[in-house]
């Protein structure tokens, strides 16, 4: 029953890829940035940790790109776990976030058992809630919560 119902959740996800395209493209980086989307990929312990500080898609790298680069990245490294921290999203279009959610439940190291942890805080909006939502409900992440 479990597997037809992320089945289907997925078929639904994947209808809703993102159409918006911006008008230029940032330079690869693996490097953290505050203005910008970013991840390290720490091999020593296995970890990539994603910063995702907008989901509008207005200028810089599209956020499906930057996901299929960071997810390329951790598959590459052998990525056992996966910390994103969602602090930073304030708005934008919770759609956008669907590779971010595809991409983890179609992992099983980071759907399960403690390979995914999720950061929130008091000032996360609408994509940041529903995506940790999302991936509360399907992939059994730790997260932890920034006080107020």
């Amino acid at each position: 029953m479990r597997s037809i119902r992320l089945s289907l959740i997925l078929l639904v996800l994947s209808c809703a890829e993102p159409t918006a395209i911006s008008s230029r493209l940032a330079a690869p980086t693996i490097v953290e940035s505050q203005q910008s989307n970013s991840y390290f990929v720490n091999a020593a312990n296995r970890t990539v940790y994603v910063r995702i500080t907008s989901v509008r898609g207005d200028g810089g790298e599209p956020i499906h790109s930057f996901v299929r680069r960071m997810f390329h990245s951790a598959d590459s490294a052998g990525a056992q776990r996966l910390v994103i921290d969602l602090r930073p999203i304030t708005g934008g279009d919770t759609r956008l976030l669907v590779p971010l959610i595809k991409g983890v439940v179609t992992r099983d190291r980071f759907a399960h058992g403690g390979g995914l942890y999720l950061v929130v805080g008091p000032d996360s909006f609408s994509p940041a809630q529903n995506a940790a939502r999302l991936l509360a409900q399907y992939a059994n992440p730790i997260v932890a919560n920034e006080a107020p």
